[in-house]
Order: C-alpha cells, then structure tokens, then sequence
C-alpha cells in the first residue's frame, strides 16, 4: 500500500526526530571543539583591539586569504573524517589505522604547500590596491600564520578521526588547550610582559603560531599514546592504491572549499579597496560570525560523520532522515542568531574597538551578516550531508555558479557602481550564499529520494 504526501512526510519527520538525539549526541561536542578553536581569532581581535584600527584592518586582510588555505586543506583532508567514519561503522580499526595514516602523509605535503603559497603571496597586496599603512604593518603576522598552516593541517587530521570514531569530547579538551595557550602566548608577546618585548600585531602572530604548533604535538602524543586509541592511530604501511583513493577523493573536495574559500578572500579585497576602516569593521564582524558559525559546521560535521557510518553499516534508508534533522535544528538555531545580531548590533561592536568609525559600520554589517546566516547553515549542513555520501562533482559546480558568477559579480555590483560600499559587498555575497543552500539542498533530497 502507497503512503500519501501526507503520511510520507509524517514518516520522515518521525525518523528525522528519532536521528536528532544521536545527531546531538556527536554535534555538541563537534560544536564545542570548533567553537573552541574559532577563539583563536577573537583573542586575537580583542586584544588586538585596543590598539587600534590598523592592527584589526591587518587581521582582518589575513584572515580573508587565509580562508582560502584553510578551506581548501579542509576540503583536501575531509576524506579522513569520512572514510575513517565508514571504517568505524564496519568495526574495522586497521582501516581506520590506514585512513589515519594516509591523512596525516597528505596533511604534511598540502600543509606545508599551503603555508609557501601564502607566504609568497604577500607581495600582491600593494599590487591589489590594499591599503598602504595596512601593507606596511602585516608582513609578520601574515608570516606566522602561514607557517601555522602545517600544525594545523595535522591537528585537523587527528580531529576528524577523533569525532569519527565517537571520542569527539578529547578534541574539545585538546582545543580548549590550544586556544587557552594562544591567550597565554598573545598577551605576553602583544603587551610584552615577564620580560618579553612588546610586539603588538608580531605578537599575536607569533602566539597564534606557537599556540597551533603545541596543538599538533599535543593531539599526536594523545592519540598515540593513549591506551584505546592506539590501535585507531597505529604507523601502519599504506599502500599506493590508498594514497590514490584519498586523493581521488580529496582534490574535489579540496577544489569546492577553495573556490568558497576563494570568493570569501576575494570579498575582503573588496574591502581592502574600500580603506582601513572597512577592514577593521569587517574583522569585528566576522570574528564574532565565524564563532557563532560553529553550531552549523559542527552540525554538518556531525551529519557528514552519521551519514557516512549509515552509509558504512549499510543503513541507507537512514540517510535522508539525518540530512533532514540536521537541517532543522541548524535552521533554528540561526534564526534565533540574526535575531541576535540585529537588536544587539552595537552593543556587540562596542565591546572589541573603541573607534567610532568602525563600532557605527560593524553595527551595520552585523545586520547584514545576521541575514546571511540562515543560507550560510543550510548550505553547510547539506554540504555536509553530501561530503558523507561522498558526492564531490555537484558541490564543486556549485560553488563555482554561486559565489563566483553570482557572489562576487552582485557584491562588486552593489559595492562600488551602486556605492553600498561594505555593505552592498556583503549583501551581494548573502545572496549567492542563498542560491549555493537551494542548489545543494535539492541536490541532497534528489539522491535520497
């Protein structure tokens, strides 16, 4: 007997609601650890803050590249979490073991590669019209956090594994470490205290790099040392056709976060172009976004993760039921954000600079990075669902219609002819964003149909 719209619908809401429990389960402490990590970036701004404008305009240039290495590493090493999800769904440890073993081997080779392409990336600014007293100050810190790159990409390898094989709390303890460290690091180095120089934005740069450098140690010695762990993180042999295979799947998903990555870097050239003032605002702004940003990438995590051990178990009539209960809690959670960031937009600013300038245009942008956020996790929970089910060609075509024929061309549309300025630059971008949620999302319920 054929079940009615209505009653096929009553279904799967039944089985979405059953899958929150263990989707909440794993996402707390996915959210918790990423939420963890992002303060890296808000220490950095808020004791950067007092400084004034040009140390956050230099954070703020930064971070806009940096978001193309780090989604495109992310992208390269997401395989890990994934295949080592599929293993532990088996009950496999070796392949577990191999997957871990194949993960940290491209970590190094696309970390290291990540950390010289953006170092040698540093002279295009002048060329790209960035701001000169911006340019003058940044070479430093814009040093340290691409030699960051390298720890960080094996800190990521051990992280996916850790969610993946269900101890995701020992990555939000191994995270609170690093970001407790990185606190410690910035204020002796910024400030210059027991003894240290002061080295103002240097120093930040510099605790970050320390900070990244001391997770990585630290999460190898645990996971390799720990006793239950040892056999998920053993020095097994892997063989060519592995390394093949997590390539293969790697590159296009490396390739879709890049071109993301790529036209949110180019968005803050955009920025650049518009002086220090709108580089700082927008540093305030995104520093708190990204934080809050955490709840919809842990949750996608988490989908990616329970997808791919359904997928592993053999559990297909499961998929669509988790794709759908991770999209409702995230979409809750965003609207209760926008509603957040727009009645408490200057308050908020007014708690990272003192600069009037830059309180009055974050104020504003929180309003527009508010709206945004509700496209922003419903594109990253069904990015994720189809990262578990291992579709990489369809996101990748997304990303490339989206935010590079769409975001960009409306933002610098709306930003410079239109004379929105900042806030026509980010518009253009939410609207991208929205197309980039009905893509994807169509996509996910076509292949669970």
């Amino acid at each position: 007997m054929l079940l009615s719209p209505r009653s096929s619908s009553s279904h799967l809401l039944a089985h979405a609601w059953r899958e929150l429990a263990s989707l909440m389960t794993l996402a707390t402490p996915l959210i918790a650890s990423l939420a963890t990590a992002s303060l890296m970036g808000l220490v950095d701004t808020a004791m950067l803050g007092p400084l004034g404008a040009l140390p956050l305009a230099a954070v703020s240039l930064t971070t806009s590249a940096l978001v193309i290495f780090v989604t495109g590493i992310y992208g390269f090493l997401s395989p890990v979490g994934i295949r080592v999800g599929h293993g532990h769904g088996a009950g496999d440890p070796d392949a577990v073991a191999g997957q871990v073993r194949a993960g940290l081997h491209w970590a190094r080779l696309i970390g290291a590669g990540a950390g010289i392409a953006m170092a040698a990336a540093l002279p295009l600014l002048a060329w790209l019209g960035q701001p000169p007293e911006v340019v003058a100050i940044i070479t430093p810190y814009w040093l340290a956090i691409a030699a960051g790159l390298l720890p960080l990409s094996l800190t990521l390898v051990y992280k996916q594994a850790l969610d993946a094989i269900d101890r995701p709390w020992l990555g939000v303890l191994l995270a609170a470490l690093s970001v407790a460290a990185n606190g410690v690091f910035n204020y002796v180095l910024i400030y210059g205290k027991f003894g240290f120089p002061a080295l103002g934005l240097a120093g930040a740069g510099l605790g970050t790099l320390l900070a990244l450098s001391l997770g990585a140690l630290v999460h190898a010695a645990v996971c390799r040392r720990t006793p239950g762990l040892r056999q998920y993180f053993a020095p097994v042999v892997i063989d060519a056709p592995l390394r093949t295979r997590f390539a293969a799947d790697g590159t296009p998903m490396g390739v879709q976060y890049a071109l993301e990555g790529g036209s949110f870097a180019v968005a803050g050239l955009f920025i650049g172009w518009l002086g220090a003032i709108p580089l700082a605002a927008t540093q305030v702004v995104m520093a708190v976004a990204v934080t809050l940003y955490m709840v919809p990438l842990g949750m996608a995590a988490a989908v990616g993760i329970r997808i791919a051990q359904a997928a592993g178990g053999e559990q297909h009539q499961r998929l669509r039921a988790i794709g759908m209960a991770g999209l409702g809690a995230v979409t809750a959670w965003m609207l209760i954000v926008t509603l957040i960031l727009t009645l408490a937009a200057d308050q908020i600013a007014g708690l990272f600079v003192d600069d009037v300038r830059v309180v009055t245009l974050a104020a504003t942008l929180f309003l527009v990075i508010g709206l945004m956020q509700v496209f922003d996790g419903v594109q990253s929970v069904s990015l994720g669902a189809l990262r578990g089910m291992l579709d990489t060609s369809w996101p990748t075509r997304v990303s490339l219609v989206a935010y590079w024929l769409l975001a960009l061309p409306l933002g610098w549309l709306l930003g410079f002819p239109l004379g929105w300025g900042a806030v026509g630059v980010w518009a253009g971008f939410g609207l991208g964003l929205a197309v980039a949620a009905a893509a994807l999302l169509w996509r996910f319920t076509r292949l669970t149909a």
